[in-house]
């Protein structure tokens, strides 16, 4: 059990270090501070893009360590940075391709207060990324 337990705190740290990771690939690719439009502004477009990103990041570490669990603890750890490095790699350029192929600038957008559409298609958009990465993980 204590080696269970220790292979769930690696994981989760791994996982932890992914999303955070991928809030600062977001806040990169929107103007000002992520976390104060979100915390301090309110912004729900903001906030609904970043918990859409972190599902999906979420989705792609779970299935990471699902399949690659029984490999050997290394190995598997190994897989899952690697496959989660690739998700919030993909997932930014998903958001650039959005961002150039919809009129205006799409961080702007989502930075807004009041509520703008374009909020859930960034959001499908992260979803859409981490369900192929996920199915190309899948056996």
């Amino acid at each position: 059990m204590l080696e269970s337990i220790g292979y769930a705190v690696a994981y989760t740290g791994v996982g932890i270090a992914l999303l955070t990771l991928g809030f600062f690939a977001l806040d990169l690719l929107t103007p000002g501070h992520l976390g104060r439009h979100i915390y301090e502004h309110r912004s729900v477009n903001a906030a609904v893009t970043l918990a859409a990103g972190f599902l999906g990041q979420g989705a792609i570490v779970f299935a990471s360590i699902w399949i690659s669990g029984t490999s050997g603890f290394g190995q598997a750890l190994l897989y899952t940075v690697v496959f989660g490095i690739l998700g919030v790699v993909l997932q930014a350029a998903a958001f650039v391709v959005l961002d150039l192929i919809t009129p205006g600038r799409l961080g702007e957008h989502l930075m807004e207060k009041a509520f703008h559409p374009a909020c859930l298609v960034s959001a499908a958009v992260q979803l859409a990324v981490a369900a192929i990465i996920v199915a190309s993980i899948w056996p």
